[in-house]
């Protein structure tokens, strides 16, 4: 039996193990740079470092690495030995605070959409001390940020990191408006909700479209798939629930917040849902969450699919980003309070959300664009392409209510002015949750629900905290320029609705009606990653990202790069994929399928003269014409590749891919797909959707 509160954090060098082994004046010097982010002084970083490395050794670590978050959506880490030559033929443990706060990497490998140039090799990685260093497979891994030789930014932690210090800056600075002196910083919270696929391990390893793009390239859907809801919340599978506990001891130790666990709506899918956390360190445990899943459950003989829309006909995976902001003493900024006071506060923090999403939905629909999520948005599982803000019945209400200076609802008959007149006391979470919404208001967070299985949380949060931490900007400059602070309060929430109400829709995001709806009101419909990321370019968001020193231009530029790139890479690896697995399998075996018939045809035509054959001749008939259609995709499909090569500019190579190439491959998978219902069982090459998806028992 796992003692869970003996485990946890048991693989961390956190505050209590800190405490516990530092002296004194070093942990509370310790403590301070972490709560200020201050950089700590090398002789303190020699103390800290010695106590991390025994405590390493002695939990059997025998490397450490600086383990950073590069463009590539995944992690990264070199591992070095504590070994060093003691003179005598022998060596000692040793780990000093300059190997501890800064490390050097080759970054030749690593996206840097043109921030630096292939033969500069050099890149650095840099202590977060805020994210407490952890052991995994025996090395002592150190949450850093990764930059280039000239500074730049070459990953998602330091953008992240920028991200929160705008926002606490610009938070502070209203909580001051509102007198609270002792409040000393303002941090944002997440909780990131993990969805993913879970099949057997034999079957992956039969199905290159698995192994190379992650997705099913091929595959009918079987004559059952979630149609019955009977998989959502269900009961979990014995082998599942091994893997269940297991994955939970393993982020346990890691000092993860593990906390549910259930079956999700298709079938082989599940969830996982930690509890909030500061949003850098979210992050980094949303990373190793991901690394976690697909180690523990090779364990279990089962393979781990994070991508957003593995098969297709059933639901895809999201990560739903549950998003807070919170202040030193505890104070949830967007949890009604029981005062007038409290609320006024309440409604300004929410009218910066509401702002922020209106004016940079096109960042935020940026954020989560890939190849694999473009196949998720808009359908029928997860939100639309456009961006928009739920907020339930009573709290729309209120903000009408404040919006037309009218009284508020038939038990509330109060005209509401902000500090002014007595502001209702205001519902916590009374409306039903809208999962098809985008941006939902929870009770006391935003649950942003667009966010792709595989996509690592940061690019979402950078754009959520520099966005509200704009609004709070203005919205200060305002009201610390006011000569009657109440009443300026009230005007500016007041203009903030008027002004900004377009984003808010408590309806059916599912509903056709909606997209005609969101057209009026001028919301931005960007159904496709190609359409989505030149946004991040567009003059308002270099201007908004430059004002908060999160990203400069440059860096902003390079991120589209690496973006567009990354689109064309993973397009033509699907296609590739399908044009190998066309030739090398699926039209050997229809051709072989369509010559057994054949065989059978002219055996039964020998043996009794004019006897029907309908099955014979009608399977012949539409196998050969499929075959056809086939050959033909596969063959343009090939000439699409060649021609895409002559393309220079990044974005329309990837226009091509989604104008070109992607219309074939969805012909070709047509053709395929059909033929699979037709052909032989024991003929197809592959392990088909009802083993893939019902096969873990």
């Amino acid at each position: 039996m796992v003692n869970v509160t003996e485990i946890f954090g048991s693989k961390v060098f956190n505050a209590s193990v800190m405490k516990e082994r530092l002296p004194e004046d070093i942990y509370d010097l310790m403590q301070r740079a972490i709560k200020n982010n201050k950089r700590l002084d090398i002789d303190i970083a020699n103390v800290v470092a010695n106590s991390m490395k025994d405590w390493a050794i002695e939990n059997g670590a025998t490397h450490y690495t600086h383990w950073f978050q590069p463009m590539t959506g995944v992690t990264a880490e070199k591992h070095d030995s504590f070994i060093s030559p003691s003179g005598d033929s022998k060596v000692i443990m040793e780990f000093s605070g300059k190997e501890l706060v800064q490390g050097e990497s080759d970054a030749s490998s690593f996206p840097s959409g043109g921030l630096r140039a292939t033969f500069e090799a050099r890149g650095y990685t840099a202590w977060d001390p805020t994210s407490y260093a952890f052991i995994k497979d025996n090395t002592l891994c150190i949450p850093t940020a990764f930059c280039s030789y000239g500074g730049e930014a070459l990953d998602q932690k330091t953008p992240l990191l920028r991200s929160m210090e705008a926002i606490d800056r610009q938070a502070m600075r209203i909580l001051k408006l509102f007198g609270h002196e002792n409040v000393t910083g303002v941090k944002t919270t997440v909780g990131p909700e993990q969805e993913y696929f879970l099949v057997e391990k034999d079957t992956y390893y039969k199905r290159p479209d698995l192994v190379f793009a992650g997705r099913t390239l091929f595959g009918a859907k079987p004559p059952k798939g979630q149609e019955l809801d009977d998989h959502y919340y269900g009961s979990i599978k014995p082998r599942v629930m091994s893997f269940m506990h297991d994955l939970d001891d393993e982020l346990w130790k890691l000092g993860i917040l593990a906390k549910t666990e259930h079956n999700e709506a298709a079938p082989a899918q599940h969830e996982l849902a930690p509890i909030y956390t500061t949003t850098n360190i979210a992050a980094d445990h949303n990373q190793l969450t991901m690394e976690m899943m697909q180690k523990v459950a090779q364990r279990h003989d089962l393979i781990c699919l994070l991508h957003e829309k593995p098969f297709k006909g059933v639901n895809g995976s999201g990560k739903h980003n549950n998003w807070s902001i919170t202040t030193s003493t505890g104070k949830n900024l967007l949890d009604p309070g029981e005062t007038p006071h409290d609320n006024a506060q309440f409604l300004l923090f929410l009218c910066a959300v509401i702002k922020a999403v209106d004016e940079y939905q096109d960042l935020l629909r940026a954020s989560v664009a890939s190849p694999g999520n473009d196949h998720r948005l808009g359908a029928h599982e997860a939100p639309p392409a456009v961006v928009s803000i739920f907020l339930g019945e009573e709290l729309s209400e209120i903000l009408e209510a404040i919006e037309e200076d009218k009284e508020y609802g038939a038990r509330e008959k109060t005209q509401i002015k902000i500090g002014v007149h007595v502001i209702p006391k205001f519902p916590k979470d009374t409306t039903d949750r809208n999962r098809t919404s985008p941006f939902a208001f929870t009770g006391n967070k935003f649950e942003f629900r667009m966010l792709g299985s595989a996509s690592s949380i940061s690019d979402v949060n950078v754009v959520i905290n520099t966005a509200v931490a704009e609004s709070l900007r203005q919205f200060a400059d305002e009201l610390e320029n006011a000569n009657d602070f109440k009443t300026a309060l009230h005007d500016l929430i007041q203009n903030t609705i008027k002004k900004h109400k377009r984003i808010i829709f408590n309806g059916n995001g599912y509903d056709d009606k909606w997209l005609q709806e969101a057209e009026k009101r001028g919301l931005l419909n960007l159904p496709t990653t190609p359409d989505a990321l030149p946004r991040i370019i567009e003059k308002k968001n270099v201007e908004l990202f430059e004002t908060h020193r999160v990203y400069s231009e440059v860096e902003l530029k390079s991120r589209l790069a690496v973006l567009l790139d990354n689109y064309r890479k993973i397009l033509r690896i699907e296609a590739l994929t399908m044009i190998e697995m066309s030739r090398k399998d699926i039209m050997p075996a229809v051709s072989k399928f369509i010559g057994n018939i054949s065989d059978s045809l002219n055996s039964k035509r020998n043996a009794v003269k004019s006897v029907p054959c309908k099955y014979e001749e009608s399977v012949i008939e539409k196998a050969a014409t499929l075959l056809d259609t086939m050959l033909d995709r596969t063959d343009a499909l090939d000439t699409l590749l060649v021609e895409v090569r002559t393309i220079k500019d990044t974005q329309l190579k990837a226009n091509f891919y989604r104008d070109k190439v992607i219309p074939v491959m969805d012909e070709l998978r047509a053709a395929a797909d059909e033929l699979e219902v037709i052909c032989d069982r024991n003929i197809w090459p592959y392990p088909d959707y009802s083993e893939m998806l019902f096969g873990v028992k």
